[in-house]
């Protein structure tokens, strides 16, 4: 099963993918950074430098799947809003992928804001122009004039190839990710294929976490925390608490809880300590001010951040129980992000944290990338693929 990788960052949805069971014919990245950090932990061979408008579509084939994370800040909450008045819109781009070479699935991502209300026509030309990828622009003057048209192309017969396309917006911590970031994924599947594709349903709750810190204290138990050292509760949380008993009664919520900074980083060393682990170096000067706060120890992480516009909640350290902080380092911040902890980012700190922040969670990426498979391939096919039939069971 072959795929494309567009706007691939560091490489955190190609990685998923590979785990998936997917192997990679190309790889492609403009930033020079992360394009060596693909170079370090995929084979360099089929990384491709460059402006995607400058990739050769031509050089792969027989593709299963195109996927990417088109650049954001068009459309980020932080960002300046500008969305297809943007020039950093690729989405023109992944649709000319998907028209040219007719994978049997794609999937991308992107963030929140794309679904604000001020991008929702532009918004539904990205689903309907991934719906019917071969019904081009070439005939109209703008995007608007076009999307009239597109609007009105499920009423035609034609044999254009046609794609069933899903979006939803989702959170990582749902899916067991111990940071709480939520991004809009878009998944098609070729119409010609009999697979009807349904998003993996959440495995965690913030529910069960706050069972297991204040009804049970399972989680302060599991981590061998003395009753004076665990934070009070306040009094939202006493009624959230409340709420959630007198909703399971004595059973615990079935999914399971949300996994925490402390889940995650527990097993790590003091970054200030002789530990030999290359990428987790102590960076100083980490400071709390009104609204800039840091992600707290006993919750997921806020979203690692990325881009021009800072990190203005302190999404980028970490905040302890007695109130300290200090920044994250670039191997607790992959370990968020759910990458294995030997995979290399290149680059010093900032620029490290900038693809992490760009990139999407392995684990998401790996869940998904099971589901697809399941979807666009029978039973019967993936008996003749052991290793695949093997990986979609987990």
């Amino acid at each position: 099963m072959n795929s494309l990788e567009l706007f691939s960052g560091a490489g955190g949805l190609a990685k998923g993918l590979e785990l998936a069971g997917f192997q990679h014919s190309a790889l492609v990245e403009l930033n020079k950074n992360a394009y060596d950090s693909l170079c370090e932990n995929f084979d360099a061979s089929k990384v491709f430098w460059g402006n995607i408008k400058d990739f050769d579509l031509s050089t792969v084939n027989n593709i299963d799947i195109v996927a990417g994370g088109s650049p954001c800040q068009p459309f980020s909450l932080g960002g300046k809003h500008r969305g297809n008045q943007d020039n950093r819109d690729m989405f023109p781009y992944a649709i000319k992928a998907i028209e040219q070479l007719k994978p049997k699935a794609f999937i991308f991502e992107n963030v929140k804001g794309l679904l604000r209300a001020a991008f929702a026509d532009y918004f539904e030309y990205i689903i309907l122009r991934l719906t019917y990828p071969s019904h081009t622009a070439a005939d109209f003057s703008d995007w608007q004039s076009h999307l009239i048209d597109l609007r009105n192309v499920s009423q035609w017969s034609n044999s254009e190839t046609k794609y069933k396309v899903s979006f939803k917006l989702i959170n990582a911590a749902d899916y067991g990710v111990p940071q709480k970031r939520e991004r809009v994924v878009i998944v098609g599947i070729r119409a010609d294929l009999p697979g009807v594709w349904s998003f993996p349903a959440p495995t965690h709750s913030a529910e069960r976490l706050f069972w297991d810190m204040h009804v049970t204290q399972a989680y302060w138990e599991r981590h061998k925390i003395p009753v004076a050292d665990r934070p009070s509760i306040d009094s939202s949380m006493i009624s959230k608490v409340n709420r959630i008993k007198d909703q399971h009664g004595f059973l615990s919520p079935l999914l399971m809880p949300w996994q925490t900074v402390r889940d995650a980083l527990c097993d790590l060393p003091n970054p200030q300590s002789n530990h030999g682990i290359s990428d987790h170096v102590f960076r100083d000067g980490a400071k709390i001010y009104p609204g800039h706060t840091g992600s707290i120890l006993d919750l997921p992480a806020k979203t690692i951040k990325a881009g021009d516009h800072g990190v203005p909640g302190g999404e980028n350290m970490m905040r302890f129980a007695d109130g300290q902080v200090r920044y994250f380092t670039v191997h607790e911040a992959k370990i968020l992000q759910t990458f294995p902890s030997d995979f290399v980012i290149k680059g010093v700190w900032g620029e490290a944290m900038r693809q992490l922040g760009n990139a999407v969670p392995v684990a998401i990426a790996e869940i998904i990338g099971r589901e697809l498979i399941r979807t666009i391939y029978s039973p019967q096919q993936l008996i003749t693929m052991p290793n695949i039939n093997q990986l979609v069971r987990l």
